[in-house]
């Protein structure tokens, strides 16, 4: 039953369908979904510790974008896992507004290092002969430290201000996690400035800002290549960052989409869902199909037990 105007300390996510007959669909995808994200992402953060081939910059901020996928896929797709499991859909106010903040700081955070990888291949192909000079573990420690510390920073007034709303026209939550923009429309407080001070920030700080220092580094990438005489040498060029800016286009395509393109598309929380697990799935499989530095290093981690179960059944062959 929904209430209105007043100051509530929980609230009930309805999750993407209350239907009975979808609940366990529903749970065996995201948990398909889930298991699918853990696993390849934790397998390329064990391949950049393990394999030292792997000791570079461009891999060293792969290891920070597994990290990060498996943190924003955590915040928003649990809720769904245990409320399947215990029954119980209940947030507290505070549980929610962290939830939220994670969120966007998480999101925040992938971009900004997505940017930081754009420069590195800037580097890489602009200027090779000084590219471990200038890309020294120093300065990509540097990096990833001020992407996180800019990414949890920048989504403090947007959590402040969130947290401070007084009343709420509902208890209920239409989505599968604390969405902000959700919240904000459950709120019966008097938003039409701070709706303005959002849509800025987030337009201006959050999104395009992030977009150029990943656009930049692209333009003089292309410019490099475009002069390189051979086509074998300019296919060689792109395909060291083509990875990298597969998962730049599918990300901001997936965030940036316009409202209205995706609700003719599906449904908006089926879109979310997609949203959050899509890039932090593919993400693993575009490094590992296109990037000859992981699959090599799969292969070596793989041959020990390939050499292994060759030794088991060659002694399995000989006590026969």
């Amino acid at each position: 039953m929904n209430k209105t105007n007043q100051t509530i300390s929980y609230f009930i996510i309805r999750g993407i369908s209350e239907l009975p007959e979808l609940m366990l669909p529903i749970f065996l995808l995201v948990l398909l979904l889930y298991l699918s994200i853990l696993g390849g992402n934790m397998t390329i953060l064990f391949l950049v510790i393990q394999d030292h081939h792997l000791h570079t910059p461009m891999y060293f901020f792969l290891a920070n974008l597994s990290i990060l996928d498996i943190f924003s896929t955590s915040v928003t797709l649990h809720k769904i896992l245990t409320s399947f499991v215990t029954g119980n859909r209940t947030v507290t106010f505070i549980e929610c507004m962290v939830h939220a903040y994670f969120f966007m700081a998480l999101q925040c955070t992938e971009l900004l290092i997505l940017a930081a990888m754009s420069y590195d291949r800037y580097v890489a192909i602009c200027n090779p002969l000084h590219y471990h000079m200038v890309m020294s573990p120093k300065l990509c420690v540097l990096l990833a430290f001020l992407c996180w510390i800019s990414g949890f920073v920048e989504v403090i007034p947007h959590a402040y201000f969130l947290s401070h709303f007084t009343c709420y026209t509902s208890i209920y939550v239409d989505h599968f996690f604390c969405s902000v923009l959700q919240l904000m429309e459950l709120s019966c407080n008097e938003m039409s400035m701070l709706k303005l001070l959002i849509d800025i920030e987030s337009t201006f700080i959050l999104g395009l800002l992030p977009l150029f220092m990943t656009v930049i580094p692209y333009i003089f990438i292309i410019l490099a290549i475009l002069k390189i005489h051979t086509s074998t040498g300019r296919r060689k060029a792109f395909y060291t960052c083509s990875s990298h800016l597969t998962v730049v286009i599918l990300l901001y395509v997936t965030l940036y989409l316009p409202p209205t393109l995706k609700e003719s598309i599906v449904s908006p929380k089926l879109f979310s869902l997609f949203n959050a697990a899509a890039v932090p799935l593919l993400n693993p499989l575009i490094y590992s199909l296109k990037n000859t530095g992981v699959r090599s290093a799969m292969k070596r981690g793989l041959k020990p037990l390939h050499d292994n179960i060759n030794q088991f059944f060659n002694f399995q062959k000989l006590v026969c």
